[in-house]
This record gives structure tokens, sequence and C-alpha cells, in this order.
């Protein structure tokens, strides 16, 4: 059970919910940080009264500590304020809803300091696993995971004996706002009907991540570290519904699902109040009213992301660091309408398998094949780095 939290991204939409969540379980706010939100961190700040507050826009953060100047809150800037908002000392967990590879530094410094860690930045697993888990182990730090779909198989998997015979993960995914469409269908789709996500309210990244299936690529390299399992051991499921989080099955073939409105509130406070249940500020389901759920089969061809996704972790290494950045990139241009959707899944092959592997990686080396896979990205797509 969380006493004192950081969270790392409050303003965005994980980071808002779980500022509800901390809201109505009294949990005390030690820190915060954000990206460039002036407004919002300063509300949050000025109601939770945090020790300290970064910015990773110096700008931004500038503006703040005039805001704040009355308080006694300590405002930082840049990536080193951010991480050092991670190793506060009075923090017992770190939520991290950061987005992107930008999250691995502050998560790492955070287990260095023995911070339990909530865990909603999926790329710090994909991007630098073996050494998360690794320095998670040494520290005997805990990882409790975020996302709605490893929050539901760690609960599934609750009460199963270390030695647990599982057979098998099911992942779910809702499929995107372009579920059913074929590749010929997608050559000219929009920015904007690319954020049409029909079930969940995310940010912009992730939100075209889901467009593409890659964020459920990233969620099979994700899962495969948090519960010690080959990626052949991972079935992806499409269900439209999102009521059905997603499943294991053991080797009896008697399988658990974890099932909840797509709201991420939910996860969030289990991470939270871990092994404790209570109250939601979510509703119950109605099965009855639900009528019908209904399953696929994802369509690999169309939606390269998933086997390229795959591929990384098969492979191993910085493969999976090399897909993630390039993919970061690849959507970035896509939002600034500098490259076609279908690009995206294509950009993200290319610069994977043209990866420097190194197995046994260093953080150094995974910094250095995140610059490497932007930059073929950047050139493959006649986007020079700076000219747009």
């Amino acid at each position: 059970m969380t006493d004192r939290l950081t969270i790392l991204g409050s303003t965005g939409s994980i980071g808002a919910q779980a500022i509800e969540v901390a809201r109505a379980r009294g949990i005390k706010i030690v820190a915060l940080t954000a990206n460039s939100n002036v407004d919002i961190i300063e509300e949050q700040a000025r109601e939770f009264l945090p020790r300290k507050v970064a910015l990773l826009s110096e700008e931004a953060a500038a503006d703040l500590k005039v805001r704040l100047a009355d308080t006694d809150i300590k405002v930082l800037s840049g990536i080193g304020g951010v991480c050092e908002c991670a190793k506060e000392e009075t923090a017992d967990t770190v939520l991290n809803s950061i987005v992107g590879m930008a999250g691995l530094l502050p998560t790492l410094d955070a287990i260095e300091e023995g911070k339990n860690i909530a865990l909603a930045n999926k790329e710090t697993l994909v991007a630098g696993g073996r050494l998360v888990m690794n320095a998670a182990r040494a520290k005997g730090v805990n990882i409790y995971p975020v996302d709605s779909e490893h929050s539901a198989i760690f609960q599934c998997l609750r009460g199963t004996p270390k030695d647990r015979a599982l057979k098998r993960i099911i992942l779910t995914a809702s499929g995107g706002p372009f579920f059913g469409k074929t590749r010929a269908e997608l050559e000219d789709v929009t920015v904007e009907q690319a954020l049409k996500h029909p079930n969940w309210e995310m940010g912009a990244k992730i939100t075209i991540d889901s467009a593409t299936m890659m964020n459920k690529g990233l969620e099979i390299i994700e899962a495969c570290w948090l519960f010690a399992v080959p990626e052949d051991k991972i079935k992806v499921v499409i269900h439209r519904e999102s009521i059905i989080h997603s499943a294991v099955v053991f080797d009896d073939n008697s399988m658990i699902a974890q099932l909840g409105h797509p709201d991420m509130k939910i996860p969030i406070q289990y991470a939270l109040t871990y092994p404790n249940r209570y109250e939601s500020l979510t509703d119950e389901i109605d099965l009855a009213a639900l009528g019908t759920l209904t399953f696929f089969d994802p369509d690999y061809d169309t939606f390269d992301c998933l086997s390229v996704c795959r591929e990384a972790i098969r492979r191993g290494g910085l493969y999976p660091c090399a897909a993630n950045s390039a993919n970061e990139q690849a959507n970035m241009l896509f939002r600034n309408g500098k490259i076609g959707f279908l690009e995206i899944g294509e950009l993200v092959g290319e610069a994977m398998e043209a990866c420097n592997n190194i197995e046994n990686y260093t953080l150094t080396d995974v910094m250095a094949a995140d610059r490497e896979a932007r930059e073929i990205v950047m050139k493959k797509s006649g986007n020079e780095i700076g000219g747009f």
C-alpha cells in the first residue's frame, strides 16, 4: 500500500487519473513532474503541496518557479530535475506515466533509490528491460503494472504458486479505429481519423500506437519482461468492447480473466494499493446490459507493427529498443503530417533490421541504439533531423 507517492507525468491522462486516485485514497503526493503544462501542474502543486516539482521545459519551469514563489515547493527543470523527483527520499512509490523512451532514466534512478514502481511507461521495459528487471531484483523493488492489460495479467496470477503451470497469456486488444480495414483502405487515412479511438481516451502518441497496433506489440515485449515468459506464450486477441482486459491460461486449460470498464483508474488504484482492494471510482459492470462480447484474431499483415515487435523480442538485445525508438520518431512524423500512416510500420521494420545489436547491453548502448534508430527513420523518410 502506497503512503507517499511521486507521479512522473502528472499532467497527462494517466497522471491526471492517478491524481484522482491519490485524492480519493488519501495518498500523500511528495513530488510531481510534467513536460511543460504550467497551468495544470501549478493547480496540482497548490492542492497537494509536494516537496518538489519538475518540468522538462526549462522555460516552463522558470515560469512555474515564479508562480510558486509563495510556497516552499522546490521547482526543478530538465531531465535532471525529473530524475531528482524520481529519487525523492520521502516517496515509497514512483508512478511513471511519462510518454516514451524518456521514462527510462527516471525509472532506473527511482529503482536505485529503492522505490517501488507503478509502471505506466511501457517503453521503459521495451527499451531497457534487462537493465530494469536486473536493477529491481538487486534492490528488492516491486514493479506494479499500470497498463490495463498487464494489470489484468498480474491480477489473474495472484495466488498462483511461483512454479505455476502457465500455458499462455491472452493479451486483449481493442483493434483501434481501423479494425477490419485492409492496407489499401489505410493508405490515405488522416491523423484525425487515427486519433478517434473507439473505447479509450488517451494521449496522441499512444492513440496513434493503438491505431497501428504498435501499442500491442510493445505490450507483448513488456509482458515478456514482467512475467518472465517467452514471446510464443503470448497470444493477442482482438476484443472490441475492451471489457476483458487480458487473461491467463494454465496447463489444465483453465482460463482466468479480469474484467472491468475501460477506465484506467482501476489498474492505477490496484498498483497503488496492492495487495489491498478498495471501493473504486469506476462503476461496476452490468453483464446483462453488455449482452455480447466478441473476439477475433489480429491481422498481422495489415498491422505489421505487431510482427516487427514479435521479431524484435525474439531476437532480444537492442532490437526492441530500436523498434521502440523508430516508432516514437515515425509516430511523431505522422502526427506532423510528414509521412503516411502505413509508413510508420515500414520505417519501424527497416530501423529494427538495421540495428547494431548488443546482447548484454549497457545504458550507454541503449541510448546509442535510440539515437541510431531515430536517425534511420529520419533519413529513410526524407526528413533529416532538424529539418522539420
